[in-house]
C-alpha cells in the first residue's frame, strides 16, 4: 500500500511519514491512498460541506469512485484534533495518529460502524493493524 502524504498545516509531518510506513508495511495490497493533514478550520469546513455537521472532527475519508484509478481515496486528518485527543485519552500522538489513519483506511475499504456488528468487525480489524504496528492501546 502506497501512502501519499500532503501537508496543509504548519506542522512538521516527517514523523508521520515513518509512522505510515510502519503501519502499512503489513498491508499486502497494491494501490495507493492520499493522506492530507489539515487545520481545524479546514476539517470543520469539510465536515460541514460533506456531512452537514457543523463542527471539527478528527478524520474524514472519501473513497475513490473511479474504478480505473489505483487509488482507494483520500483521508483528511486534523493534526490539532489528534493532539487534543491523544492528551484526552492519555496516550501518545503516534497511537492517536495511527488510530485515525487506520480508521480512515478501513472506511476507504468499505468498513463502517453504523451497527454494533459492523462496529465490532471494524474495531477488531483496526486493533489488529495497530497491534502489528506496535501501537496497541495501553490497558489501564
Amino acid at each position: 500500500m502506497k501512502t501519499n502524504l500532503f501537508n496543509q498545516t504548519e506542522h512538521d509531518i516527517k514523523p508521520y511519514k515513518k509512522l505510515m510506513k510502519r503501519i502499512f508495511k503489513h498491508v499486502k495490497e497494491k494501490g495507493s491512498m492520499q493522506i492530507v493533514f489539515v487545520t481545524q478550520e479546514e476539517i470543520h469546513r469539510l465536515n460541514l460541506t460533506y456531512r452537514n455537521i457543523d463542527r471539527p472532527t478528527d478524520v474524514l475519508s472519501f473513497p475513490n469512485d473511479d474504478s480505473d484509478d489505483k487509488s482507494l481515496g483520500d483521508i483528511f486528518i486534523s493534526i490539532e484534533q489528534a493532539i487534543k485527543q491523544a492528551e484526552e485519552y492519555g496516550h501518545g500522538l503516534d497511537r492517536e495518529m495511527g488510530f485515525l489513519v487506520v480508521h480512515g483506511y478501513l472506511h476507504l475499504k468499505g468498513y463502517d460502524h453504523h451497527s454494533p456488528e459492523e462496529e465490532k468487525d471494524m474495531m477488531l480489524k483496526q486493533e489488529d493493524m495497530l497491534r502489528k504496528a506496535k501501537l496497541e492501546r495501553i490497558k489501564s
